[in-house]
């Protein structure tokens, strides 16, 4: 860790908390589309798997408070709000399927239980 912090020195980069937190944001962000990316290649097609909207609605956040609190920069802020209603839309609608598939599943269990 010394000495990434040594290199990061040397190429005049300041490194405090805030940009800690700003690079977690951006790292955290950008890896939605691995994600994505396994995704497609375990489906064999296009697809945006639910992890996609989760890893995107948390890197936002992050990024945003970084713009926020630190950067005191409009279009970072502009720029990463925009978007979160819909991240959260989109984990809002998953989260309701998967919920409704379980009651879905847990009825089947019971009819089938009284059947026996």
């Amino acid at each position: 860790m010394q000495s990434l912090l040594a290199i990061l020195q040397l190429a005049a980069v300041e490194v405090n908390a805030w940009k800690i937190i700003g690079w977690s944001g951006n790292l955290i962000f950008g890896l939605r589309f691995v994600w994505q990316w396994i995704a497609s290649e375990r489906a064999k097609k296009s697809i945006i798997p639910p992890g996609f909207w989760e890893i995107s609605l948390l890197g936002s956040i992050i990024y945003t408070s970084y713009f926020i609190f630190y950067r005191h920069d409009s279009v970072g802020i502009i720029s990463n709000l925009l978007p979160l209603p819909l991240y959260a839309r989109n984990v809002f609608l998953h989260w309701r399927h998967a919920r409704n598939e379980k009651k879905v599943q847990e009825s089947t269990k019971e009819e089938d239980s009284l059947v026996d």
